[in-house]
Formats: structure tokens, sequence, C-alpha cells
């Protein structure tokens, strides 16, 4: 039994039971701030000697950005944290020791930081994590290591880094471990092939759809609606064809009836979620990946169209169909249809913030509109934020109550080079705000650069 369990036992039974020598609550503090410290006693002095941090390998911050960030960490601007630790780490430096604990406190809460701790928190963090369970998940983030040395986490960066300079050499590598990998490694592997798909990888990705794990046949699955010329593709085209008829102006549909072994090869999944008939699901699943290029109309065309049942299942795939396959035509037409955040990743940068910006002119605030603007890639320009800074200055006046959402995403996603702008754009109170907050990005920015 370890001290805390005889500790714990002890206060359960108390001490009239178990009789305790010294200060139970005492003891009990004491043993509190150990567990928090991260900090195992040694046994003996060697053990302690052998379990020191390895010397650090990379610089720390400036003294001025390490100072921001705990301010951020003490709740000033909370949210910009993420935003901070992606920009530390793509200095290639390290956050200074006294942060550490909390930082990997808030990482063992939020998932979402994680993947830039492992190059943050140095020997340090990692000789901490390697001492209280609790944070050991940092063992598994990307810490540089090679594809050969490497955890699961480095591995995967190695991969990505590799695919983005020669996809060919980054899929045959992959191929070379394939069979050794872990079912969890694999899934995520898969994913990586995203970057640079092609034609080249479909033999790989077609095998993959008789892996052992779902979610390795759901990535692959998902990459093949992709490649239009795939075998998968093509098979999911002749079961829309089965149950998909074209007369004219009317889109005729029969949704099929059963779920067979090869429909779940190819990634639709039987069960479907709650609220939705079976039917319906496995109309959307074929949809979402037969190749967008059989409808052999344009998509503003398809939606003038008539569908007198399935009219909602099969518009709900169309929209699925352009994320999944990343249709650019697919997703402006579909946006006007049910502007969803995510059709804008289908899209350029420059185009999300166009589409954006005319919703935001012609659409109400409300909880639809801070979806849509949670979806744009950062940094806003000067059209968006004109836009929504106009549309601050318009609520102010009749819901200033309604701004705090709109206000906080303002600050964090336009470019705080237009700190400026958003100062002399109105005096009202909320614009100010988001010029306060653009400022301090600002400066976030310059105290991180070389």
């Amino acid at each position: 039994m370890t001290g805390w369990e005889d500790l714990a036992s002890t206060a359960l039974v108390g001490t009239d039971r178990r009789p305790y020598q010294g200060d139970l609550l005492q003891a009990a503090a004491v043993e509190v701030a150990r567990r928090r410290a991260g900090r195992r006693p040694a046994e003996r002095p060697e053990q302690a000697e052998e379990e020191r941090a390895a010397e650090e390998e990379r610089e720390a911050v400036a003294r001025r950005a390490a100072e921001r960030l705990a301010r951020i960490m003490g709740g000033e601007h909370e949210r910009l944290l993420p935003e901070w630790l992606a920009a530390a780490a793509g200095t290639g430096r390290r956050v200074p020791a006294y942060v550490l604990p909390e930082l990997l406190e808030r990482g063992r809460r939020d998932r979402s930081i994680r993947v830039h701790l492992g190059v943050l928190a140095g020997q340090r963090g990692r000789w901490l994590a390697g001492l209280n369970p609790v944070w050991d998940y940092l063992l598994e983030e990307p810490t540089g290591e090679t594809w050969e040395l490497g955890g699961a986490a480095d591995r995967r960066a190695h991969l990505q880094a590799l695919r983005k300079a020669d996809p060919d050499q980054a899929r045959a590598l992959l191929e070379s471990t394939w069979e050794q990998e872990t079912p969890d490694d694999r899934a995520g592997f898969a994913e990586v092939l995203a970057e640079g798909l092609s034609m080249a990888d479909e033999p790989f990705l077609e095998e993959a759809l008789d892996d052992r794990r779902r979610e390795v046949r759901q990535a692959a699955a998902n990459l093949l609606a992709r490649l239009p010329g795939s075998r998968m593709s093509r098979r999911m085209a002749e079961r829309v064809r089965a149950c998909v008829t074209i007369t004219g102006d009317v889109i005729s549909v029969d949704a099929p009836t059963a779920c067979d072994k090869a429909m779940e090869r190819d990634g639709v999944r039987e069960k479907p979620p709650r609220g939705i008939g079976e039917r319906a699901w496995w109309l959307q699943q074929i949809i979402a990946r037969a190749p967008l290029a059989i409808w052999d109309r344009p998509p503003v065309l398809m939606l003038a169209m008539k569908i007198p049942e399935w009219d909602a299942e099969v518009k709900a795939a169309w929209v699925r169909a352009a994320v999944l396959q990343r249709d650019p035509e697919w997703a402006r037409a579909m946006f006007g249809w049910d502007p969803i955040a995510d059709l804008l990743e289908s899209l350029p940068p420059a185009e999300q913030q166009e589409l954006a910006a005319r919703f935001v002119q012609n659409h109400d605030l409300d909880s639809q509109l801070i979806m849509v603007l949670g979806g744009v890639s950062s940094q806003w320009r000067e059209a968006l934020a004109t836009a929504v800074l106009r549309k601050i200055v318009r609520v102010a006046t009749t819901q200033p109550w309604n701004l705090g959402e709109l206000v906080k995403l303002a600050g964090e996603h336009i470019d705080p080079g237009l700190y400026e702008l958003a100062e002399d754009f109105s005096p009202v109170e909320p614009i100010q705000q988001v010029a306060a907050l653009l400022r301090f990005r600002a400066d976030m920015y310059k105290e991180l650069a070389p």
C-alpha cells in the first residue's frame, strides 16, 4: 500500500479504529503537495542522481514573452493560450521551467494544446512528465526525433514533413512498416496521406479498406472519396445510380434497403446515429462518397431540381460530399443552402473570408453567424474585419448584451496588424475592446520574433 493509499484508508475508517502516528491532516497535506510537484521520492541517493533532467537543448523564449505567457495563464485573455503556444513552438524555443507545472496541468485537461508542448516543454518538461503519471501524455507528443527513433507523434510529424516534400517516398516509408504498426498508429498515419493525395496512393488505400480497425477503414474510405478514379469511388457511383434517377428537373430516389458487407468495407456504417433512419443514413453515406461529377450538372442547377422523396437527405449528403471531397464549386453552392463552417474549409482562405463577409453583412447576429466566423481561417484581412466591426457597431446600439462572443472572435481572429484600423473605426466600447485585444496580440508576436 502506498503512502497516499494508507492515509486515505486511515481517513475513511477513522483514527479510532486505525491509530496513526503523527498528524493525519498534516501528513495528507504534505502528500498532496508532493504529488502536485510531480516528484517521486528517491529510495537511494544514486536514484536521485539518475532522475535529474537532461540539459536543455533549446533556448528559452525571451523574458517579456515568458511574462506575457504567465499573464495569459493567469487569466488575461486566456483564450489566446493556444495561439501563443503555436507561435512560440514555431520559433523552436521552449518555455521557462517555472511555468511547466501549470502548463502541463492545463495540457492534461485540454488536449488541443498538447501538440505544441512536446517542443515547448523541453527536457525539464519531459522529466516532470516521467515523474508524474497524470502528465505522461507529454511523452507521446512530438519532440523532433526521426522516424526510426521517435515515438508515435514524432513519427507522424516526420511522415507529414516527408509527405509535403515527397509524397511517394512518404507512402513507401509507411508501407515498409505498416504491418508492424499498432492499430492506433495506423489510423493516424493513414490520415497523413491527405497531404499530396493522388491516384498513386489508391492501391495502398484500397488495401487499407480491409484493415481490422474501423478508424483505419474510415480514414482510407474518406481519402478514396477524394479520388474520383478510385475503385471505391466507382463502386459508390454505381450504388447511387442504382437508387437515383433523374428525369427532366426531377430527381427520384429509392433509398437502399440494406447495408451489405461490401458497403461496410467501403466505409458505410450500418448503425445510424440517434434520430436518423437506417435507409436515410445509408443513402447519405453513399451519395457523400460518390464522385460529385456523376450528377453531370452544376450544383446550382441540382439544388433547383425537385426531389419528391428524401429531399433533405440528398441535400445533406451533397453538403457532406462537398466537405469530404473538398470540391470548391459544390462548397460554394451548398454554403448558400446550408451555411456551415465545414464547407469553408474546401475554399482558399481569401474566398472563405469573402463569403463570410457577405454572410456577416446579410445575417443577423446569432449562433449560426458565430459558428461560421469560427470556421474562417485566421488572420482575417481588412474586408472581413471591416464587415465584423460594422456589425459590432450596429448591434452595440440595439443589443449590446449580445456582443460578447463576437467581440472575442474579432479580437482573436482579425490580423493583429490591423489594430489601428479598429482603434480608429469607432469610439464605442466593444470596438475599443477589439482594438485592445488586437494590440495585445501584436505585441505578443513582436516578443516572440527572433
